[in-house]
């Protein structure tokens, strides 16, 4: 199953996937999905193969690990350990330069959940309530790249 949402940005594509990829108090600011999240094993910044840890609102944890990281272009992060019905999880974002010298946005979850008697209706479901997730982030992130306090903590 994919959902998807995206949105037409005022910034030029940089500056849309550094908000995407803020940490801390400033990820906390626009993204109405997580509670708490961290890199694992040392790492300090993201890079393909670093692992996070993150634990969502509804306090359900996932640890996913950077597949992909090609700034200012496209980010993509798939699950190691996580919820029990999830088979498998993945989301990545891309971002497209505008004419007008803003970005469009796209955030992509794709999934299958487990096990396989249940998969047809709990991805049913999943859809919707990941579609709602995802839709609900994407205008968070939307917000956060006009949030001067969130702009401010860019490098």
């Amino acid at each position: 199953m994919i959902v998807e949402s995206s949105v037409d940005l005022p910034v030029p594509p940089d500056v849309a996937f550094a908000v995407s990829q803020t940490t801390g108090d400033a990820r906390l600011r626009w993204d109405p999905f997580i509670r708490r999240q961290s890199f694992l094993d040392g790492a300090t910044v993201p890079a393909k193969g670093v692992r996070t840890l993150t634990r969502h609102r509804s306090g359900l944890r996932m640890v996913s690990e950077y597949v992909s990281y090609k700034p200012p272009t496209n980010v993509g992060m798939k699950m190691v350990e996580g919820p029990w019905f999830f088979a498998v999880m993945a989301g990545g974002w891309r971002f497209s330069p505008l004419p007008d010298g803003g970005t469009r946005a796209v955030w992509r979850y794709s999934f299958t959940c487990r096990p396989a008697w249940l998969a047809p209706v709990a991805e049913r479901i999943g859809r919707v309530v990941l579609q709602r997730d995802v839709d609900r982030r994407i205008a968070g992130f939307a917000r956060g790249c006009a949030d001067p306090q969130v702009l401010a903590t860019l490098p």
